[in-house]
Parts: structure tokens; C-alpha cells; sequence
């Protein structure tokens, strides 16, 4: 029966129970997936050094910006394809599937081939120097090669959780994950491959994970399966899938241009030591962002659902319990950077003054932390109910609109500090925006709920 789809439950079971359901698989998913750069930072920073830590900090703009298309097509598709499910409208759905699948191909195919042709100078202008981009150079080749396997990934990986599947979809991110841990091991300090060996690992894990994902498409007992006349692209559904998914690209992008500037102001004042630290504090950061990213990941098809059938209620309900559980979580990170930076920086390296660094700019970034749950939740939630406009506006407001300023004002005042500083003040300005619109958005949702009663 219809009813009994998980499509369909999206709509009448309880919220509890379906954020329990959804979010639990995505935070596991999500978690393990930022385990990618933590276990590559590890091995690369015992087994090969200093120098091999600036490397991978490096390389992350580059990587941020394949994310930034990979998630371009996977949310703006998961939100796309949610609200269409909660229409009702399933031959939508799935022309969403196909397009996933040909938009990431297009870019991925695009993006590996521009790095390939411009590697160095795109590394240079990261904030590599003559020393550490060799290095960098040999981790990124193998990722740049796997790219478009990546892209497809993660794509079908979101298509997989907002078609009501988020146990599968966690079982091919942990997948890709324990075959990375293992591969680490063998290729860093087994074979010796250094930086290199680290990347060949995460890129085999992923076409491991993508062989169970395209497995699942392929099985026609699936409501949501691969049929023949899907590939095509259609007008409407990219512009609605680059529409919705214009957030978290912009959000991505400005998150590679941020990061190289934190390098080239780490750089100039702490030199390639700092750049180094702060690549380790991304790396513990993003474990906790990764958690709340799961979170809206489990929100976004809860939210999407109900949206597109005006069960305003519910949306409004999904939203203030994610935002409790966010907060939650990266207000153990303060605790964290606060009580325990000397244990946490002795996980990544065993240089002392590679210690030192990471623990002086723990303290600070990780200082207001507490504030961000919200902010990233109200960005995803405009995303989910397909408002691009204002999940843009989230997106971009810290890392352009406040951080960028402070991190041109701060150093040159400060030196390393004031680029650690720039961190916590940005986020607490950009909170209050945040605080601002979603206060406007659930107040609308409240009087349209009122106005369905009345009627």
C-alpha cells in the first residue's frame, strides 16, 4: 500500500521518531565521513611530518571547491526531490535521479581536468610554498583523478537518503570510510607512499561506496530506481536542483577562498608551522560541523516533505528540535577546545611546537562555538522549503560579509591572534542575522497554519 512507504510516513509519523530515524544514520554517515581528512591528517602527521600536515591544509581549498559542486547537485537535488515526493509527483522524482547522475558526471569530468592542467599554480595561490608543494602536489593528483567517482558519490549518496533510504546511505559512507582506514594504514606506513598513499585511499573507499550506491538504483523493486529515459536533462529540473543547491556551493566556495586566506595570513605571520595548526583545528571542527551537517541532512527530507504538503506545523516542529540537539554538539566542542587542547593536538603531530601552535589557536576559534548550531540548522532549513535566497544569504554573511574583513583588519595588529580572532567574532554576528530571519519565517508559517485552521 502506498501508505506504507517510507516516502509517505514522511508525512504522519511522528517527528521525534522520524528525526531519530533519519538524523541518527546521517550524523553516523556524516561523522565518519569527516573521519576522511582526520585519519589522512593522523597518518600523514606521524608518518610523514610537519610538512606533510601544511600539505593536506594545502590542498583543502581544492577539495572544498569539488565539494562545493558535489554539493550543489546532492542538496539542491535531496531538497528538490522531497518536496516533489510530498507532492506526490514520483515521475519528477525520478528525472531528479537521472539528472543527479549526469550533472555530476559533467562536473566532475570538467573540474578533474582544469585542476589537472593547473595544479600548481591553483596550490600556489592556496598558499603553498616552495617546500610544502611537492607535497601538496602528491596528495591532490590522486584525488583529482577519482573525481568524478567522488562527485557521483556523494550525489547518489544524497539522492539515496532523501528517497527514504538513510540506513543504506550511512552504510556506503561507513563503507568508504573503514576501507580508507585500512587502506591508510597499508599504503602510508606499509608502502611507504607518503601523502600520496593517504589520497589512493580515500579515492578507493569512495569507488567501493559507489559500486553499493549505483547497486541500489540499479534494483528495480526500488520506488526510486534507475529506468530508461531519466538521463536526460531537463531545463526545469537543473534549474531547480542549481537553485535550491546554489547555498551550499556558494557556501563551499566561499569556504576555499576563506581558507586560503587564513593560510596566506597564517603564512605571513606564523609561516608554514601555523598553516599546519590550523589544519588540524579545521580537522577537529569539522567532525563537529560534520555531526550538525548529519542533522540537517536527516532534517532536510522530514522538512522538505511537509513543506510540500503545507503541514507547516510539522516543518516548524523538525526545525526546533534539530536546533536543540546542534547546539548540544558544538557546545561540547567548546568544552573541548577550552579543557583539552594539549590532548586533542597530540593526536595529529608529535612536534612540539606544532603542539604549541594548535593549542594556542584551539582556545580561540573554538571559543563561540556554541552559537553555530543555530545558525548552520536556519541555513539548511531555508534550503530545505526550497528559499535559496535566504539560505545564500547565511552562507555567505560569515565567510564574506564578517570574516573576511576581520581576517584583512585583525593580523596585521595581532599576527597570528588576530587571525584566530576573527574566527568566534565572525560567528556570533553572523548568528544574529540568523536569529533574524528564521524569528520572520516561523512566524509565517504560524499564521499560514492558523489561516489552513480557519479555513
Amino acid at each position: 500500500m502506498a501508505n506504507n512507504t517510507a516516502t509517505h510516513l514522511l508525512g504522519t509519523e511522528k517527528i521525534s521518531t522520524l528525526l531519530w530515524r533519519y538524523a541518527l544514520p546521517s550524523v553516523i554517515a556524516m561523522t565518519a565521513a569527516s573521519l576522511y581528512n582526520i585519519v589522512d591528517t593522523i597518518f600523514v602527521g606521524h608518518g610523514v611530518g610537519p610538512m606533510g600536515n601544511a600539505a593536506l591544509t594545502i590542498a583543502l581549498p581544492l577539495m572544498n571547491i569539488a565539494a562545493a559542486f558535489g554539493a550543489m547537485v546532492g542538496a539542491g537535488a535531496s531538497s528538490l526531490l522531497s518536496i516533489k515526493l510530498g507532492q506526490g509527483d514520483k515521475d519528477s522524482a525520478r528525472h531528479i535521479l537521472g539528472n543527479v547522475v549526469m550533472l555530476n558526471l559533467i562536473f566532475g569530468l570538467i573540474l578533474g581536468v582544469i585542476s589537472l592542467v593547473f595544479l600548481d599554480q591553483i596550490l600556489m595561490f592556496f598558499g603553498a610554498s616552495e617546500a610544502s608543494l611537492p607535497y601538496a602536489r602528491d596528495y591532490m593528483l590522486p584525488l583529482i583523478y577519482g573525481n568524478i567517482v567522488t562527485h557521483l558519490y556523494m550525489g547518489l549518496n544524497n539522492t539515496m537518503r532523501a528517497a527514504g533510504h538513510p540506513q543504506k546511505s550511512m552504510f556506503a559512507m561507513l563503507t568508504a570510510v573503514i576501507v580508507n582506514c585500512i587502506l591508510d594504514a597499508i599504503f602510508v606506513f606499509g608502502f611507504k607512499w607518503g601523502v600520496a598513499g593517504a589520497a589512493w585511499a580515500t579515492v578507493i573507499g569512495q569507488v567501493i561506496a559507489l559500486v553499493i550506491e549505483l547497486a541500489h538504483f540499479s534494483n528495480k523493486k526500488h520506488e526510486l530506481h534507475f529506468v530508461q529515459g531519466i538521463f536526460k536533462l531537463k531545463k526545469r529540473i537543473v534549474k531547480g536542483i542549481l537553485s535550491i543547491g546554489l547555498a551550499p556551493f556558494l557556501m563551499n566556495l566561499a569556504a576555499s577562498f576563506i581558507v586560503a586566506l587564513i593560510n596566506w595570513r597564517l603564512g605571513s605571520y606564523g609561516g608554514d608551522l601555523y598553516i599546519g595548526a590550523y589544519g588540524n583545528i579545521n580537522k577537529l571542527a569539522m567532525i563537529f560541523f560534520m555531526i550538525v551537517f548529519g542533522l540537517n541532512q536527516g532534517m532536510q527530507p522530514i522538512v522538505g516533505y511537509n513543506y510540500g504538503a503545507l503541514k507547516y506545523g510539522r516543518v516548524r516542529e523538525a526545525f526546533m528540535k534539530i536546533v536543540v540537539v546542534a547546539t548540544g554538539v558544538m557546545s561540547v566542542a567548546f568544552i573541548m577546545g577550552l579543557l583539552l587542547p594539549g590532548l586533542v593536538s597530540r593526536i595529529f603531530t608529535s612536534d612540539a611546537m606544532l603542539m604549541a601552535a594548535t593549542e594556542e589557536g584551539m582556545r580561540i576559534v573554538f571559543l563561540l562555538y556554541p552559537v553555530i548550531g543555530f545558525q548552520i540548522v536556519s541555513s539548511s532549513m531555508f534550503q530545505s522549503i526550497g528559499k535559496p535566497g535566504k539560505a545564500i544569504l547565511l552562507s555567505l554573511t560569515r565567510q564574506l560579509l564578517f570574516l573576511l574583513p576581520l581576517l584583512i583588519i585583525l593580523p596585521p595588529i595581532f599576527g597570528t591572534k588576530g587571525v584566530w580572532m576573527s574566527m568566534p567574532i565572525a560567528d556570533i554576528i553572523s548568528t544574529v542575522l540568523a536569529v533574524v530571519l528564521i524569528t520572520k519565517q516561523l512566524r509565517k508559517f504560524k499564521q499560514e497554519e492558523n489561516s489552513g485552521k480557519l479555513a
